[in-house]
């Protein structure tokens, strides 16, 4: 018998199907969350807590829900992840057309701005 398994990824703040739906985990106070993102949706989470993110107390740490390491920097060209991937496959990094781009990726690409 054949199958044909059909894969959706889904918006979890509108609905919206997307083939770029990436799973971001957010922490506070011990608490935290998987949701499921559009880069545009992303960008704009991040564009809300970016003077959070940035207050001059801010402290950065490592660790994240389920211990996955999640950390991310907040930035205006943080969320260009069409133009993180172009860079890091012309620098010689393995990344996916789709789904999340790797921490690692993302501060690499930073340090190289």
């Amino acid at each position: 018998m054949a199958q044909k398994v059909i894969t959706t990824y889904v918006d979890d703040l509108t609905g919206e199907e997307s083939a770029e739906i990436s799973t971001h985990s957010i922490l506070v106070d011990g608490a935290g969350v998987e949701i499921d993102l559009t880069d545009e949706n992303y960008e704009k989470l991040l564009e809300i807590l970016n003077p959070y993110l940035h207050a001059k107390g801010a402290r950065r740490i490592r660790g994240g829900v389920a211990g996955k390491q999640q950390s991310r920097k907040a930035s205006s060209n943080n969320g260009d992840t069409a133009a993180i991937r172009a860079w890091a496959k012309d620098n010689g990094y393995e990344v996916n057309d789709r789904g999340r781009v790797p921490a690692t990726v993302r501060e690499a690409y930073e340090k190289a701005k």
